[in-house]
């Protein structure tokens, strides 16, 4: 609770805090109202609805005080990466569907990982050769390479709220899943800068770079998994929805948050750790709690989530307008407009680097039917165009670190990321649609399934995980399926083989153990059911 009353922005007494935080309360219910009165009007999607909202109310505020502030709370990244985040990155994967995520996870780690490492260096190389010229201040190595593990977290919300996770699956699950492991990814190189003494960069550093980073990626999904593990083999055990089902969400809530904060303390990623605990929290946690516990968490999650979403996006509007910021960068608004522009121009070129020739590297010897085509690489390089509060929280934390800064080198990457996230966001985000429409769709048909005339909320993502698993067993069940009857078929159809031994394995020691769909004990939360069984 210190350190939320910390980031009050508006007095020290109780009674202002509370103010600040009941006009902003007040504002993220506005925010949410608006957006849904915008619901059919599907050019402006939630993200931009809240940004722009949040820019309104800044306005509204600095005409009250007087220009002296544009917003009610200050920006955190702790607050951000411990409080915000985490709810965010849990129900991704609590809620992403298994069965497309992970028959293109060689690909999707392919771009999230190994792609967000070029664009990183892309960006990083960018910076230091443009921003010399442009003479904006004194940026050490670290400031550039921190540059560039920034603007390489992608926002790719937009494009996900007008693709269709059921008729176009494969676009989906790469932009879903390439978005969440970009971010983790980018968290990751960030933090290992930070760690690091690159100020004499040579080989041996450069080796336990790549060391230290690989560890913490292992150990952060490995940490998730084991959390995820624990809370579902808990939950089977001790059977607790017998007697309360509130129980059993509470433990499932903090036993995920109990993964992030874990990861954290330990210097892990915790987007990864809580990422993944999510996936195995749905293959497993979930279908060993009552029938009441598994439509609560689906909810509960998914709600946690929406709100999350829209505080960022608000407070980033609001914020965007603040006095501190701008005041030093305005006494060179040429410098700031051609360091922002130097970063979109860094941005677009650093992501088409690895798009293209990835999608190549990834269509290699695939059939027809399971390519990338041009049309959907295109797709995929404008998903991961718009910048959000990842970046948001990095830049603060390499340049703000102690709320605002006095150096004007530093309050120019402040505003030029300000600049990036809100043009990226608004811009990117509306022509998103007509992009879609242009490339992915060949008739009025397909119009009418692939964008949904309703309403892209946060319950529309939430499709019910039992189906992912039921059809998971009828893919196993289809006679038309050809199954790899020993480990040479490895070498032609890998991701069929991996899978054909997951499940054999799965079902032989892991859903016995920790539970999972067809080894529940209960379906229901009442005694009197509990005592028939």
């Amino acid at each position: 609770m210190m350190g939320i009353s910390e980031l009050i922005g508006m007095g020290i007494g109780s009674n202002d805090q509370l103010y600040s935080i009941t006009l902003f309360v007040t504002l993220l219910c506005t925010c949410i109202v608006i957006g849904h009165l915008l619901e059919e009007h599907r050019w402006i999607n939630e993200s931009i609805t809240a940004l722009l909202f949040g820019l309104c109310s800044g306005i509204v505020i600095m005409f009250i005080t007087n220009g002296k502030s544009s917003r009610i709370l200050k920006f955190d990244e702790q607050l951000f990466f411990i409080y915000i985040l985490p709810p965010i990155i849990f129900n991704a994967g609590f809620q992403v569907k298994k069965k497309q995520f992970f028959r293109n996870f060689l690909t999707i780690m392919l771009f999230g990982a190994a792609g967000t490492l070029m664009s990183f260096c892309v960006i990083s190389f960018g910076a230091k050769v443009l921003f010399t010229n442009l003479d904006i201040g004194s940026l050490k190595l670290r400031d550039y390479l921190a540059i560039g593990a920034i603007f390489s977290a992608t926002d790719s919300v937009c494009t996900l709220q007008v693709l269709n996770q059921d008729e176009t699956p494969l676009l989906y699950s790469l932009v879903f899943g390439e978005g969440v492991v970009n971010d983790a990814t980018s968290v990751v190189l960030f933090n290992a800068i930070q760690r690091f003494d690159i100020s004499h960069f040579n080989s041996e550093i450069a080796t336990q770079f790549a060391g230290n980073f690989l560890t913490l990626f292992i150990t952060s999904t490995f940490l998730g998994i084991l959390t995820g593990l624990l809370c579902a083999y808990l939950i089977k055990k001790l059977y607790l929805g017998r007697h309360s089902t509130d129980r059993e969400v509470a433990l499932m809530m903090l036993m995920a948050y109990l993964s992030y904060v874990m990861s954290e303390m330990f210097n892990l990623s915790g987007i990864l750790t809580v990422f993944f605990c999510g996936i195995v929290m749905s293959h497993y946690t979930w279908h060993n709690v009552t029938q009441s516990s598994r439509t609560t968490t689906k909810h509960v999650f998914a709600t946690l989530s929406f709100v999350a979403e829209v505080f960022i996006f608000l407070y980033v509007g609001m914020d965007a307008l603040d006095i501190e910021k701008w005041k030093f960068a305005s006494d060179s608004p040429g410098k700031s407009i051609a360091v922002s522009a130097v970063l979109f121009g860094l941005i677009l070129v650093g992501r088409a680097s690895f798009i293209f020739p990835l999608s190549y590297i990834s269509n290699f010897r695939k059939p027809t039917t399971q390519k990338i085509d041009l049309k959907q690489q295109v797709t995929i390089w404008w998903a991961g165009l718009m910048r959000g509060a990842v970046s948001m929280a990095l830049a603060y934390n390499q340049f703000a670190r102690s709320g605002h800064t006095q150096q004007p080198g530093h309050a120019i990457m402040i505003t030029s990321t300000i600049t990036v996230v809100l043009f990226s966001t608004t811009v990117f985000g509306l022509l998103t649609k007509p992009l879609v429409k242009l490339l992915l769709l060949s008739s009025t048909h397909d119009l009418k399934h692939m964008i949904s005339s309703e309403p892209a909320s946060a319950t529309s993502f939430v499709m019910p995980l039992l189906d992912n698993e039921e059809e998971l067993e009828a893919d196993n069940e289809s006679g038309n399926i050809r199954y790899p009857s020993s480990l040479c078929m490895l070498l032609t159809t890998p991701t069929n083989t991996i899978h054909y031994y997951w499940r054999k394995f799965d079902d032989a020691v892991m859903r016995p153990v920790f539970g999972g769909r067809g080894f529940t004990r209960l379906d229901s939360g009442s005694s009197a059911d509990a005592s028939l069984h």
